[in-house]
């Protein structure tokens, strides 16, 4: 069909400021004009948004798809349609694959793939260094003719920086961004959790705050140095927000985003050894959750991401300390924000958490999306804000099943995304 009209939605685009009852026109896969929509009896189909919000396309630019290389934990297919199920319409996938996307040949390896199979946009970030080592760096200038929409070596963080710093310059001189994972190893060690009572009581090696704050702080320095942006990646601590708020508040150029694991859950839940609650960086206390409700509430965290991270079954089914890091997030991502910031917390409302999951994400990545801008491509996402469900990871899209999340009771989820003005998952 070439013609789309979705009635008496609560249209929200912050892009254009718009929050109103209104319908919402798509022709031939973009937005559109209701007077280019001449025929209405001619090949349309109507879409009853009654009740329901209709926001553009969301965006998750930390993802893990795990393509190429490890494709028994997930496929640039699968993991795109969880984040169809999701509510998202555009993920950015992370690096750490094998072979590493530090050269434009698996760049270009990763385009051609999700072209062919994926539901969703799925735009590549390049590797800061070659094969994410840290130690010499890759060929920015390339990576970015090649399409990468950021450089980050996430799930690594470059420990040298004077690297770090001409990584910065390189990023300035070709227009990307740079994202970072936060963690100073020297610090860290071979901590698995969060420094604390739990690491204590559970004799599991801690991983302290400090660990983070060290790599924020000089991502701050360098920020201000290179007069570039730097977005550090899945913050979790109430030194890390405070120091966020204090730079940006001086003008620099330093963003963070939250989690919703992060929000949802403490050290506490570590207490069973689940291999489940274990991710990197770790679950903190709840001061720190605390801290990172307030950054959310004040706009010093200004994007939110699942760091969708898959695992077999097999790998986490281990030992705590040995057992990989990380969780699936796609699938269960706008529920929890909704759930917790919105419904429970009431810390920003729903205006600003689409915001957060469109616009937000979309200017520091120069992207084309997060828009019902007349003419931009049709990418919408609708919500039922006020809409329960039951968590259930058997009935997920993703390859994996690594959620500590399932039987959660949650309210709001997407009820339908709608991809190039094409439907490509409903509820």
């Amino acid at each position: 069909m070439n013609t789309t009209i979705i009635r008496n939605g609560h249209v929200i685009d912050p892009a254009n400021k718009r929050d109103e009852i209104a319908d919402l026109y798509i022709a031939k896969g973009r937005i559109a004009e209701k007077s280019e929509v001449r025929d209405p009896n001619s090949d349309v189909e109507e879409i009853d948004a009654k009740g329901l919000i209709v926001a553009p396309g969301l965006i998750d630019m930390h993802v893990h798809l795990r393509e190429p290389g490890f494709s028994h934990k997930e496929t640039i297919e699968s993991g795109a349609r969880a984040a169809a199920a999701g509510g998202f319409t555009t993920i950015v996938c992370m690096p750490n694959t094998s072979p590493v996307p530090d050269n434009s040949s698996t760049i270009a390896w990763i385009k051609d793939s999700a072209a062919r199979v994926a539901c969703v946009n799925v735009l590549p970030a390049g590797a800061i260094s070659k094969n994410l080592a840290g130690e010499e760096l890759a060929p920015i200038g390339s990576l970015a003719k090649a399409g990468v929409v950021a450089i980050t070596d996430d799930g690594h963080c470059i420990q040298n920086h004077e690297i770090m710093r001409r990584a910065v310059e390189y990023a300035r001189m070709v227009g990307v961004p740079v994202l970072d994972h936060c963690q100073d190893y020297s610090l860290v060690g071979n901590g698995v959790v969060h420094e604390g009572y739990w690491s204590t009581l559970l004799g599991l090696p801690g991983w302290p705050g400090a660990g983070e704050e060290a790599i924020v702080m000089r991502n701050i320095l360098l920020a201000e140095l290179c007069d570039h942006p730097i977005h550090c990646q899945h913050l979790t601590t109430a030194g890390s927000v405070r120091l966020l708020r204090e730079a940006r508040a001086r003008g620099v150029k330093i963003s963070g985003e939250i989690c919703p694991h992060h929000i949802a859950l403490t050290d506490e839940a570590i207490q069973n050894f689940d291999t489940n609650y274990k991710m990197n960086p770790p679950l903190r206390s709840q001061t720190d959750v605390d801290a990172l409700l307030d950054g959310i509430a004040d706009g010093t965290l200004s994007i939110l991401c699942s760091d969708h991270a898959p695992h077999a079954e097999f790998e986490k089914e281990v030992e705590f300390d040995v057992a990989p890091f990380g969780i699936i997030g796609l699938e269960t991502e706008l529920g929890l924000f909704i759930d917790l910031l919105v419904h429970k917390h009431a810390k920003i409302d729903i205006v600003r958490l689409i915001e957060m999951c469109t616009i937000e994400p979309a200017r520091l990545l120069k992207l084309d999306a997060g828009t019902l801008s007349p003419g931009a491509r049709a990418d919408v996402t609708l919500i039922d804000p006020a809409l329960k469900w039951t968590v259930s990871v058997d009935q997920f899209q993703s390859a994996s099943r690594n959620s500590p999340f399932n039987g959660w009771k949650l309210k709001g989820r997407a009820v339908r995304t709608i991809v190039g003005g094409k439907t490509v998952w409903k509820l």
